[in-house]
């Protein structure tokens, strides 16, 4: 089965990529596609933001990480998607994500949304947290995968 992972990753985190991993162990092709939304400001762009996963999840033969625009749904059909997958931290992040699940479902019926609960080390990480950090110069490694910290830093912080 195909399943889809859709976000921003502005920057992605070390809780997105726990996601992805524990998603490509369950399913045949994850596709990790990245939103293009021109309404949200973003400190990365499209380009940066699926190079920075394809270097952090390299070794994962199974995953595929395109950039999208438009419904979320019109693109899961379009990769033969069945399930989307959806990370939750916390009861706030499920209760927004199942109304969008319930949303998604009745826009394209046949797409299932699957909850992957965060890792409990993983539920204070935000990309939101990231840019904050590292805009004052703090210390962003229990957050961003090693392989991009520099990159994050030299785009995050304050001049």
């Amino acid at each position: 089965m195909i399943a889809i992972y859709p976000g921003s990753f502005d920057p992605v985190t070390l809780g997105h990529i726990d996601i992805i991993r524990r998603a490509a162990a369950l399913y045949d092709t994850i596709h990790v596609s990245v939103l293009d939304n021109p309404s949200k400001k973003c400190s990365f762009t499209l380009e940066e933001r699926v190079e920075m996963i394809k270097k952090v999840i390299k070794d994962l033969d199974n995953v595929v990480v395109t950039g999208f625009d438009g419904l979320l749904v019109d693109h899961a059909k379009s990769v033969k998607a069945g399930v989307i997958i959806r990370g939750v931290r916390n009861t706030k992040d499920f209760e927004s994500e199942y109304q969008r699940a319930i949303l998604n479902n009745r826009v394209k019926g046949g797409i299932e949304t699957v909850f992957l609960p965060a890792d409990p080390g993983h539920v204070a990480m935000s990309s939101t947290a990231v840019r904050e950090i590292c805009a004052f110069d703090g210390n962003i490694e229990f957050l961003v995968p090693k392989e991009i910290i520099d990159e994050v830093k030299n785009k995050l912080r304050k001049k």
